[in-house]
This record gives C-alpha cells, sequence and structure tokens, in this order.
C-alpha cells in the first residue's frame, strides 16, 4: 500500500506456496527486468546478515490490508528458502502515530515472541477490528495474550526498540520505500506488488534476485 493511499481497502492473495527455484509453469515467461519488475539501488543498503547469506527484507505495517493478505504467502516462502537466505522483518509509518505499531514488532522481536504473536496482531486489527493505535492499548492487547505487561512495557519502551524503530526509518530511506508490503533484497534491489503487478509474484523475483545476488550478478 502506497504510503498516499495506505487506507484504501485491502488486497487478496491467490492461495498457494512458492518455491525456491524458478517455478516450471513460470520458466516459460520472461524473466524480471530492472526498471520494470524491480529496481536495483543507486546506493547500496545495510544488511545485517552475515558473509555467505543473502539478506530479503519485508517492508510491512500492521495497519496495512495488504500486508496482512501477503502475512501468509511470505510464512509460507520462508519456511522454504535455503540457509543461505536470512528474512528480515521491518515495520515501517508512514504517519507518526502508527509508531505504536512499530515498537510493538520490536518489543514482541526482543522477547522472542514474534514467531507467537506477529499473525495474531495482523488477525487483532483486520479482523476483529481492535483499535490498537496508543501505548495502553497494546499493551492491554499483548497481556491479554498471556504476556507479562509489565516486563512487555519494559521492552517496549526501551532504548533498544526506539533504536531499531529509528534504524527500520533509515532502512525505508536507504530503500527508496514507498508503499508495501515491498521487498528488499541484498541491499541492492527492491520490489512490490506495485512493480510485480502482483503480491504472489513479488516473491518469485525475490527468489531471482537470490539468484542473481548468489551468482555475483
Amino acid at each position: 500500500m502506497k504510503r498516499r493511499d495506505f487506507f484504501a481497502g485491502s488486497a487478496g492473495l491467490t492461495a498457494g506456496v512458492l518455491a525456491f527455484s524458478v517455478p516450471p509453469v513460470l520458466a516459460q515467461v520472461a524473466l524480471p527486468k530492472p526498471g520494470v519488475d524491480f529496481v536495483r539501488l543507486r546506493r547500496p543498503a545495510p544488511v545485517l546478515a552475515a558473509a555467505g547469506r543473502v539478506e530479503v527484507v519485508e517492508f510491512f505495517m500492521y495497519s496495512c490490508g495488504h500486508c496482512h493478505a501477503f502475512e501468509p504467502a511470505l510464512a509460507r516462502w520462508a519456511k522454504n528458502v535455503p540457509k543461505h537466505v536470512m528474512l528480515r522483518r521491518v515495520p515501517v509509518a508512514f504517519r507518526k502515530d502508527l509508531i505504536v505499531h512499530q515498537q510493538l514488532y520490536y518489543a514482541l522481536e526482543s522477547m522472542g515472541l514474534v514467531g507467537q504473536l506477529h499473525a495474531k496482531v495482523f488477525h487483532a486489527l483486520h479482523t476483529e477490528r481492535l483499535p490498537l493505535q496508543s501505548k495502553d492499548a497494546v499493551v492491554d492487547w499483548v497481556g491479554k495474550q498471556g504476556v507479562d505487561k509489565a516486563k512487555f512495557l519494559t521492552h517496549f519502551t526501551s532504548f533498544d526498540v526506539a533504536s531499531k524503530t529509528r534504524g527500520a526509518n533509515a532502512l525505508m530511506d536507504a530503500y527508496q520505500v514507498e508503499g508495501v508490503p515491498a521487498l528488499g533484497v541484498a541491499g541492492r534491489y527492491w520490489t512490490d506488488a506495485s512493480l510485480a503487478q502482483s503480491e504472489e509474484r513479488m516473491l518469485w523475483i525475490v527468489d531471482y534476485l537470490v539468484a542473481e545476488v548468489r551468482a555475483g550478478r
């Protein structure tokens, strides 16, 4: 969803798991093209992946319906990638009042609760329509998930979470992200649903870009 219109309606996703290698049905079509299907950055963005691994960054917002729809396909993809691929989720906020959701993600991450509660945050916002727009609302919701509220609040308001939030915004700018969900690869490339023409096809393009990086191209 674009910065200027991320409150517009959400898009659906066709079910299906995308393999890491180019699917046979797509092997007959033209390969992704720079400037059409993906963008190559003029200046490399910073990466956290160790040498020998390829970092894939998902830029998302909990409030974005497109990100909610994309999450199941991304989760399935992540379970099937080789060990040399590192998925890094980066929450962004196109408005200051949504920074609370960045803090929520990084607090969950610091407590090792992303796997347990990440999808539930999307469900709470988009299916249950819960108003998780303030610190108090977020802390109360997390407590209802069986998490110690005082411990969560300590992480939520920590310097580490504040630093990671600033870093997420800086990385978004480095990748020149204008809409979410968007996927960055190795600090060199990015694509989104507008370029890829569908959210599913983004993953195929990312597979292609990861292979390019591994081949030294």
